[in-house]
C-alpha cells in the first residue's frame, strides 16, 4: 500500500503529464461541464477564463465542484485518470492572482504571447479572470493496475503539496 507521500508523488506527476480538466458545476438549470487548460499550484488547479461563461457564474454562486483529468483511451485496460471534489473560486487576491497569471503563463505560451499582443483576442485575455479549485479529494484511477484500480488522497480543507 502506498503512503500518502508516494501517492501525492504520482497525482503531482498526472497533474503534470496533462493539460485539460473537465470542470463540473451545477446552477439553477443543473449541471455544466467545460473543458480548461490548466496548471497547478501544490494540488490546487489554475485557469483563467471569461467570468460570463456559464461554469464562471455558476462557481461564483456555488463554488462545490467536481473536476476529471484524462486522455481518450480506446482500451478499458488502459484508461487512467483523475477525479477531483473541491471547491473553486475567482481568485481576487491581487498577489494570487498574479502567481496564478505567472504559472498559466509559464506553461502556456500562447498565453504569454497574448498578454504582450494587441489583438482582440489579447484584449479578451486581458479582460479575463483567474479562477483557483482547492481539492478536498483527489482520486488517481489506473486500469493498467487492474479494473477499477483507485487510489484516493483525502485532503479535507488543508492543502498538500
Amino acid at each position: 500500500m502506498a503512503t500518502n507521500k508516494e501517492l501525492a508523488e504520482r497525482l503531482s506527476a498526472f497533474l503534470d503529464a496533462h493539460h485539460v480538466l473537465s470542470l463540473a458545476t451545477v446552477g439553477p438549470n443543473g449541471p455544466h461541464a467545460a473543458n480548461l487548460f490548466y496548471a497547478r499550484d501544490g494540488f490546487a488547479l489554475l485557469w483563467v477564463s471569461d467570468s460570463a461563461s456559464q461554469h464562471s457564474i455558476q462557481l461564483e454562486a456555488d463554488g462545490r465542484v467536481a473536476a476529471t483529468i484524462a486522455m481518450d483511451y480506446s482500451e478499458y485496460a488502459q484508461i487512467r485518470g483523475m477525479q477531483i471534489s473541491g471547491r473553486a473560486r475567482r481568485i481576487t487576491d491581487m498577489a494570487e492572482r498574479a502567481r496564478a497569471r505567472m504559472l498559466l503563463e509559464a506553461r502556456y505560451a500562447f498565453l504569454k504571447i497574448l498578454a504582450e499582443g494587441s489583438s482582440a483576442v489579447s484584449a479578451a485575455y486581458e479582460q479575463a479572470q483567474f479562477y483557483r479549485l482547492d481539492p478536498t479529494r483527489l482520486v488517481l484511477i489506473d486500469n493498467s493496475r487492474g479494473f477499477g484500480h483507485k487510489e484516493t488522497l483525502e485532503l479535507g480543507d488543508r492543502t498538500v503539496c
